[in-house]
């Protein structure tokens, strides 16, 4: 039954969501719990989510972040970051997301988002899906990762001797991301005024302070809760966006316009249906699966990153079990689990990455959706093909 409730409850999250995304994932939650809980666990599951510090104040910074982007478009400052990139719409659709997500914090594709709305020359939800796509390409290999600290760590590897394994994964994911979207973009991006690379540095200054005040507070501060440290990273750069360029009345004005709540409870809905998912019992059920490495890692790999929206999770759930039963994790078995729970990650429903593109570009999920699912197909053949030789 519990197989049955959670296919039950995607199904119904993914049609729902061309309405209402985070209305989509709390009635989700209702079904997968109403199927699998008794009625006060549900209740106590929702309760956790919207009485929690973290979930709140990320959703505040969600709620403030599209505001970043609005000032910087009303200041004309976008374009002076447009005109200091170099090439011209493809190249903002690839850097502006793998720069920005370099400095990994949740709900940071809302930062990128503008830059690729404002390039144009793309329908909608091909503007969403190339955000999510080229935002998280350089994860793998990228030192600071949680994800990649967390898996190594787990599979007793060191960061830096598993980012060599990890480059095929890099190359395939540029690869599929030319083919699938930046071959359908391009000319260069309309501007009025010229084009300058001292122009780059103001407005990319703004949007970095944020992740990496982020980053910094995190590392170095005894912030009790750590999405405090993204709310004040948030509000830093929205303070430097708006002052001296923005009025009360335009802010207020582009409140109304933006409704930038809606990311703030998408971040509430995503958070209940996962807190529900969590309780389900599903976890275990699949963490109880007598399966062959190849099954394990990639098959509940890609089953957990899509079921929980965190490759984390995912991550922590699979590397104990396999290195229970096989001994110690070799690196290019690392590299498959973890390409393959990234996969999974990429196209859940609870990626908030991935819905918050569609809910800013204005598109159904399931449209953005439909962009990603081809080339995250063939990388995921790809995955079982390696997972073949390598375990």
């Amino acid at each position: 039954m519990a197989w049955v409730a959670f296919a039950l409850s995607l199904a119904v999250l993914l049609l729902l969501a061309r309405w209402s995304l985070w209305g989509a994932m709390m009635v989700g939650a209702l079904i997968l719990g109403g199927l699998t809980l008794p009625l006060g666990e549900v209740g106590m599951a929702f309760a956790s989510v919207w009485v929690s510090p973290s979930v709140l104040l990320l959703a505040l910074a969600m709620t403030l972040i599209p505001l970043i982007g609005g000032a910087l478009v009303a200041s004309k400052r976008m374009d002076r970051l447009l005109a200091g990139l170099p090439g011209g719409r493809r190249t903002v659709y690839a850097l502006g997301p793998a720069i920005l997500g370099m400095l990994p914090m949740p709900g940071g594709a809302l930062l990128s988002a503008p830059l690729v709305e404002r390039a144009g020359g793309a329908p909608p939800d091909v503007r969403a899906a190339a955000n999510v796509w080229f935002r998280h390409t350089l994860h793998s290999i990228y030192p600071l990762s949680p994800a990649l600290i967390t898996g190594a760590t787990l599979a007793g590897l060191d960061v830096w001797g598993v980012i060599p394994y990890q480059l095929p994964a890099v190359l395939i994911l540029v690869a599929l991301g030319y083919a699938a979207f930046l071959r359908r973009v391009s000319g260069p991006v309309e501007l009025d005024g010229p084009r300058s690379r001292r122009n780059l540095v103001v407005p990319l200054g703004i949007l970095l302070v944020a992740p990496v005040l982020d980053l910094v507070l995190k590392r170095v501060a005894p912030i009790p809760v750590p999405e405090l440290a993204t709310f004040l990273g948030v509000t830093a750069s929205l303070i430097l966006a708006t002052v001296g360029t923005v009025s009360w009345s335009d802010l207020i004005a582009m409140v109304r316009r933006e409704r930038p709540w809606r990311f703030g409870l998408i971040v509430i809905g995503v958070f209940t249906y996962l807190a529900v998912f969590q309780r389900s019992g599903l976890p275990a059920r699949i963490a109880g699966l007598a399966l062959p490495p190849a099954a394990l890692c990639v098959g509940a790999g890609w089953l957990l990153g899509f079921a929980t929206g965190r490759q984390q999770a995912a991550l922590s759930i699979v590397i104990p079990i396999y290195t229970g039963a096989q001994g110690a994790m070799a690196p290019w078995a690392f590299a498959v689990t973890y390409f393959a729970s990234y996969l999974g990650y990429l196209l859940s429903p609870l990626h908030p990455c991935l819905t918050v593109s569609a809910e800013h570009a204005g598109v159904p999920l399931r449209a953005a959706w439909q962009q990603l699912i081809g080339p995250t197909l063939v990388a995921f053949l790809i995955t079982v093909g390696a997972s073949l030789i390598v375990l």
